[in-house]
């Protein structure tokens, strides 16, 4: 039976946006969805949020090169975080698989709508494909010479970034990888609120913004600023090192070796931060009573 006209709209239409009940239960379609493609779609997705995430830190890297010492460190980094946040519009606007996002499928699993095999397929194929989609965007990045511009601010600049990520401990680089990823899926669990693009922007560039601001760690972000950084120190020309004053040895901690340690930590962070702190959190509070397997 039909509403009438004359009665109020459901609120979810009135204030135009879905409610977290619903969000929960389109996030879970979305994760029966995604693992359940076929092998060359789900890879294609994934290379694609690698370059999407690497657009955003390419362009967080360049607006803030030379900022250092010219304006407050917190406002150095609020503008980081704003501009990164293109990363995360492009995958979601735009269309991509991004593994850390992709960590909410498990909100799918808990309500037994796809096993556990066809969920570690999916991040497994994703995560391969994000680390060649951010790694192949930092290869296209240092071939283009981008790092020279600003006389090699650019590139001075993402050697420091790589220098301190390659740093980090392993129980740092875990932590801030949980909290990173707790702020990128709130953005993704919020779009799903959305009805319309504008919307969708809105909700994802606070929680994005603050997770670069923090200095957290987010895995997919690190391939492409680790990938970077080592094809600078390893590749880039002696003109590129005078320019910046600076020499392959002033950047000791960078190497691949190092890479490697960041990265391990910080997707097990990631994973802890998206996949019990946030998705299995909202599926306890919104679908746990629901009958096992029952659709979305």
């Amino acid at each position: 039976m039909g509403r009438d006209r004359s009665d109020p709209p459901p609120l979810s239409e009135a204030v135009d946006l879905l409610l977290p009940q619903q969000m929960a239960l389109q996030c879970e379609r979305v994760g029966v969805a995604k693992t359940r493609m076929d092998t060359l779609s789900l890879l294609a997705l994934a290379v694609l949020a690698g370059a999407f995430i690497s657009f955003g830190a390419l362009f967080s890297t360049t607006v803030t090169a030379g900022a250092a010492g010219a304006i407050p460190y917190g406002v150095g980094r609020l503008l980081a975080g704003l501009v990164f946040a293109l990363g995360l519009i492009l995958v979601i606007v735009g269309g991509a698989g991004l593994f850390t996002g992709n960590n909410l499928m498990v909100m799918a699993w808990a309500g037994r709508l796809v096993g556990t095999a066809e969920v570690l397929r999916a991040w497994a194929l994703v995560f391969v494909g994000n680390l060649a989609g951010a790694v192949g965007t930092a290869g296209l990045v240092f071939l283009s010479g981008q790092h020279g511009f600003g006389g090699g601010a650019v590139g001075a600049a993402a050697l420091a970034i790589a220098e301190a990520k390659a740093g980090l401990s392993f129980v740092q680089a875990f932590f801030l990888g949980v909290l990173c990823n707790v702020l990128v899926c709130l953005a993704v669990w919020q779009s799903y609120s959305a009805r319309r693009v504008s919307g969708k922007v809105l909700v994802i560039v606070p929680p994005i913004a603050a997770f670069v601001a923090a200095g957290f760690e987010h895995s997919i972000a690190n391939m492409y600023f680790l990938g970077l950084g080592l094809l600078i120190k390893t590749l880039a020309p002696a003109s590129f090192w005078s320019l910046i004053g600076k020499g392959p040895d002033d950047f000791p901690a960078l190497d691949a070796a190092s890479a490697i340690a960041n990265l391990l930590p910080v997707t097990l962070g990631n994973m802890v931060g998206g996949v019990v702190l946030v998705g299995a959190v909202y599926w306890f509070i919104y679908l746990r009573k629901r009958r096992p397997g029952a659709s979305a």
